[in-house]
């Protein structure tokens, strides 16, 4: 008699299932660490908005909830509108995400595939190999100018026939320093009418250089630019997962084909709808987060560091082989910075105490290197 187990085949050999060879190597995302134990402690290492969510916007979210057994609104089509109302583009112009870095993996994914080429600058937004390795696409990273910021005309002469896509970002994480208009211009005008171009704005709430450009002029006058916006910095929604699109229709259509169905909560919807409608609450914030900036950057200036002119809610240092050093010492203070291992640190603007402490251990930390630096020139 065969029993049932018997008949069960026997597990072939091998090493599991056969997974794409592209996501080899693929860098992992680090995200900002939280704040460490100690009787203060601040989180200056994601780029979050201090303020708690806009007035009006929380119980709106929590009555959302109340239907959290239902799917949202797959389409989007409440926000979607006030988006367009709110940026006078077609309802047809706007796709929404799981934020500005959800979209930005969906143009990838609508664009580039094997043999084809994405182009950003570097160093920029971490995500952008992640998400261009995933699609098989092949990275073409452009480094940043002396001054930290984009440099377009080589940016420009790296385009190939293989170009499909080409980040912009501005202002640029983890620099803080924005592209200017006019070069924009220039650069777009050498850049194919078949290659699609994204102006990442996710800190444009932040800008306060006039020369700046604005992603959704420039879209309005050219079919293959695309602006990215978030409500995860300056409103304040990081946790909820929402940013948007704006762009001509065929690249629209293709974000609404590549996105996750349902991947926008109704919680996220409502509480973007809620926080564009306090717009002037949302204004008095900036301009505060903005005036602590100025000042953390003036301090800065006044001690001798030599960082970018940051035109948003961070601020970048330069520091090489210092960089987890100064992360340490950071921490150790009680705020959490952003390190980038053998390049800078990247520290949020945050509340005015939390700013204080980044300003006491960045002044120790200077005048320790010089005296370091001194003390092995008398040696």
């Amino acid at each position: 008699m065969t029993t049932a187990s018997s008949q069960e085949p026997a597990p072939r050999p091998g090493k599991g299932p056969r997974l794409r060879a592209a996501l080899e190597g693929i860098p992992s995302y680090v995200p900002g660490r939280p704040a460490g134990e100690g009787p203060v402690t601040y989180k200056l290492s994601s780029n979050e908005n201090p303020y708690p969510p806009l007035p009006g916007v929380l119980q709106t979210a929590i009555s959302a909830a109340d239907s959290l057994n239902r799917y949202p609104d797959l389409s989007c089509s409440a926000l979607v509108a006030e988006l367009a109302e709110r940026f006078a583009v077609p309802v047809s112009h706007v796709a929404t995400g799981t934020g500005s870095v959800g979209v930005a993996q969906q143009l990838v994914q609508a664009t580039a595939g094997p043999g084809d080429e994405v182009i950003y600058a570097w160093r920029s937004f971490e995500a952008y190999p992640i998400i261009t390795q995933i699609s098989g696409a092949t990275s073409v990273r452009v480094p940043l100018t002396a001054a930290e910021e984009h440099d377009l005309p080589a940016m420009a002469d790296a385009v190939t026939d293989r170009t499909r896509l080409i980040f912009v970002c501005t202002p640029n994480n983890p620099t803080g320093t924005v592209t200017r208009r006019a070069e924009l211009e220039r650069f777009l005008d050498r850049v194919p009418q078949d290659v699609l171009v994204v102006i990442d704005e996710a800190y444009r709430e932040f800008v306060r250089d006039p020369q700046a450009p604005d992603g959704i002029a420039l879209y309005r006058e050219r079919p293959n630019v695309c602006v990215l916006r978030t409500f995860s910095k300056a409103y304040g929604l990081a946790g909820l997962r929402v940013g948007f699109a704006v762009a001509h229709e065929p690249v629209a259509e293709a974000l609404r084909k590549t996105a996750v169905p349902f991947g926008v909560s109704q919680i996220a919807q409502n509480a973007a709808i809620a926080s564009l409608r306090a717009e002037s609450a949302l204004l008095e914030r900036v301009a505060e987060l903005v005036a602590e900036r100025q000042r953390v950057s003036a301090a800065l200036a006044a001690q001798g560091w030599s960082v970018p002119a940051s035109q948003a809610n961070f601020v970048w240092f330069r520091l090489g082989e210092d960089t987890m050093a100064f992360a340490a010492a950071c921490e150790a203070a009680g705020v959490t910075v952003r390190p980038f291992a053998g390049e800078g640190v990247r520290a949020t603007v945050g509340e005015p105490a939390a700013n204080d402490i980044l300003l006491r251990t960045a002044e120790a930390f200077l005048a320790e290197r010089s005296d370091a630096g001194a003390g092995a020139r008398t040696r």
